[in-house]
């Protein structure tokens, strides 16, 4: 995994192993691996040395264990309280706060590497969604509430609402929960499954980076 140090992050991202970092404040355990509990950034605290081991005239001792460094995720400095506008060509990430037929109402909460202060409001609609077949896009097949979704600002739209694009493979759904509020892993393009149920939902799906 790519260094997460100083990079943002929303809650319940995957921050690493429980065997690679001890948990520090703004994040939690869940099956042995670290999730952020904030939105936020990332700090990543090394141990203090430990000292080396005791030479002795005809053995050697062992130093005690190695302490793992701690991963902690806080808000503080998180936009050096500057306000930061999405603007076209920004990548953003999102959570969909409710959808319609025609498109789906996100709340904007980090721009490029900026968690934002304020929550801007954006439009994905049904022909911003993909690159193909347009005319066959339905949201409630691409989006629920709830969902976290990288995506592009393609326009500044109206004073209410930016318009954003998920038609690039690596736009769309990034975290999603189930009906049943298990969060699901992605199958394929347009599947996420719920590993406790079993059961599969269609949703628009970014591809990893």
């Amino acid at each position: 995994m790519a260094s997460l140090a100083a990079s943002a992050v929303i809650p319940g991202q995957l921050l690493g192993p429980a065997s690679k970092y001890k948990p520090g404040p703004g994040t939690h355990i869940h099956e042995a691996n670290l999730y952020s509990s904030l939105l936020g950034v990332v700090h990543v605290s090394q141990p203090a040395k430990a000292p080396g081991p005791a030479k002795r005239l005809n053995k050697i001792t062992s130093s005690a264990p190695a302490e793992l460094p701690t991963i902690s995720v806080s808000r503080s400095g998180v936009s050096e309280k500057r306000e930061v506008l999405p603007e076209v060509g920004n990548v953003v990430l999102c959570r969909v706060l409710r959808i319609t037929p025609r498109q789906a109402v996100v709340a904007i909460l980090v721009c490029g590497d900026t968690v934002l202060d304020a929550e801007w409001q954006g439009l994905i609609r049904t022909q911003d969604v993909r690159a193909t077949e347009k005319d066959k896009v339905k949201i409630y097949e691409s989006f629920r509430p709830g969902d976290i979704v990288r995506a592009e600002v393609i326009s500044l739209g109206d004073q209410a609402n930016y318009y954003l694009s998920t038609a690039r493979n690596e736009l769309g759904v990034i975290m999603a929960n189930s009906e049943a509020g298990n969060s699901m892993y992605p199958v394929s393009w347009k599947e996420y499954k719920d590993p406790e149920t079993g059961v599969s939902e269609l949703r628009k799906v970014a591809k990893p980076s």
